[in-house]
């Protein structure tokens, strides 16, 4: 089946309830700009290249609503509605991408006059989704040879159709060597403290038929010691141009027994995921959540109350630790600053 996370129908954006899997497969209907920022907020959509994606239909969502307004009015609410959903998450690059990208379809739709905006605006977004996902089968098609037949793979948080417009991107490399016939398993981190691995990665890989198992987070070296472990594959949030990545928290530690351990520790990633401007993963904001998430799970209490908490949502693994990044253009290998940006140029030329 095709898991597509976020949809236009009906003159509203639709998203898959990430929160509500796997116990319950519903919808959530934005029919307002604002109902797509919450949704971004509360991980309701999640995943780099998905929260760009849902940016760009919230944007043409928010515009559609303008048009009847002056010129001047049209332009005043286009960037009010950009900067909320600049506002709604700081770490993916995607979403910026996102945002810079439909601000100059505005421009261009803006300079022919302003009765087309919100239509020209929705066509953008319609092709950030389907460009997302010829990309992540590019990306698969790049990534499953460093997968061979009888491979175990340990995977963290969800890179997968549900992160991105459809498809995935770790989850889409695994996908690819699924389907050329690779025997291939998955050690699947349930990923704490809200689990994506445990409720998303495990929802997509059971309904896919590719093998798996889920462990807790802190059982991967011992699996690694084992030798039941041959190559760590993770997506990324953003990477800086040096090659370092921010990914889920708890990404680090995994590239580093894996280089303890002997194993290859791949990133798979768009090159909209990837931050020229930052030299270096030191320079990425790292968005720390609400404490909740580490004392409640589900909603019930597992802490005490009053106890100091420290929640970042990501960290950042160097360049050093990553034995290769995945492109839909190509590879890393290894990743460096010159050979991201010969792999930014290249796309810029596509």
């Amino acid at each position: 089946m095709e898991i597509r996370p976020i949809i236009w129908r009906d003159d509203a954006v639709v998203l898959i309830d990430q929160n509500a899997l796997p116990l319950q497969e519903r919808e959530l209907l934005c029919r307002e700009y604002g109902e797509v920022v919450a949704a971004i907020k509360d991980l309701t959509v999640r995943g780099a290249p998905a929260i760009g994606i849902a940016a760009a239909f919230g944007i043409a969502l928010g515009a559609r609503r303008l048009d009847h307004l002056p010129a001047g009015r049209i332009r005043a609410g286009f960037f009010k509605i950009c900067d909320d959903f600049a506002r709604s998450r700081p770490t993916a690059r995607n979403l910026f991408w996102a945002i810079e990208r439909m601000g100059r379809r505005f421009d261009a739709a803006a300079a022919e006059g302003t009765a087309g905006v919100g239509d020209a605006l929705l066509a953008e977004a319609r092709a950030i989704l389907e460009e997302d996902v010829a990309a992540n089968r590019r990306m698969g098609r790049f990534g499953s040879p460093f997968l061979r037949d009888g491979d175990a793979v340990l995977t963290h948080c969800n890179a997968g159709a549900l992160a991105t417009g459809g498809y995935g991107t770790a989850l889409g490399v695994i996908r690819a060597a699924h389907e050329e016939g690779k025997r291939i398993s998955v050690f699947v981190d349930e990923t704490r403290p809200v689990l994506q691995g445990a409720r998303l990665t495990a929802w997509e890989l059971r309904k896919e038929g590719i093998p798996f198992t889920l462990i807790a987070d802190n059982m991967a070296g011992t699996l690694m010691k084992q030798g039941r472990i041959q190559l760590v594959i993770v997506g990324a949030d953003r990477i800086a141009a040096n090659g370092d990545t921010a990914n889920k928290i708890g990404t680090y530690p995994l590239a580093v027994l894996a280089r303890a351990h002997g194993i290859p520790f791949y990133v798979a990633a768009p090159l909209s995921t990837i931050d020229l401007s930052l030299g270096s993963g030191d320079e990425i904001p790292i968005e720390e959540r609400n404490p909740e998430e580490i004392l409640s799970l589900r909603g019930v209490r597992i802490a005490e109350e009053g106890i100091d908490v420290y929640n970042p949502a990501f960290d950042v693994t160097p360049a050093s630790l990553v034995t290769a990044i995945i492109t839909e253009v190509g590879v890393a290998n290894p990743p460096s600053d010159s050979a991201l940006r010969e792999l930014c140029s290249r796309g810029l030329s596509r």
